[in-house]
């Protein structure tokens, strides 16, 4: 779970959930004309995303690096979260969200 600014403004929530890996491979079957990436300037944070529906998609950030973000993939993820980087930069209303209501649908 990133809780850098960078990763706030990206996903307009309080962090971002995201699979790293240092071995896998990206191969694009298909669509690969439809992702587009962007690179923060000045920083190395990047950004691949869906030009046509917008949805967040893996990138490789820096060399040998691959970040994928959790919520675009199709298939149940079967870990779960393993840390917190950026924690520094958590949003304050992000240490009490255990405490809120929770609701299976849009509440009535």
């Amino acid at each position: 779970m990133c809780h850098c600014k960078h990763c706030q403004k990206d996903t307009g929530s309080a962090h971002a959930a995201n699979l790293f890996s240092q071995s896998a491979k990206l191969v694009w079957r298909t669509g690969a004309d439809a992702v587009t990436s962007y690179t923060l300037p000045g920083t190395r944070h990047n950004k691949s995303f869906c030009k046509l529906c917008g949805s967040a998609l893996p990138s490789t950030q820096t060399p040998g690096l691959l970040v994928v973000p959790a919520g675009c993939l199709d298939s149940e993820i079967s870990m779960a979260p393993t840390a917190h980087i950026f924690s520094s930069s958590k949003a304050v209303w992000d240490e009490a969200l255990g405490e809120v209501p929770a609701f299976e649908g849009l509440p009535a």
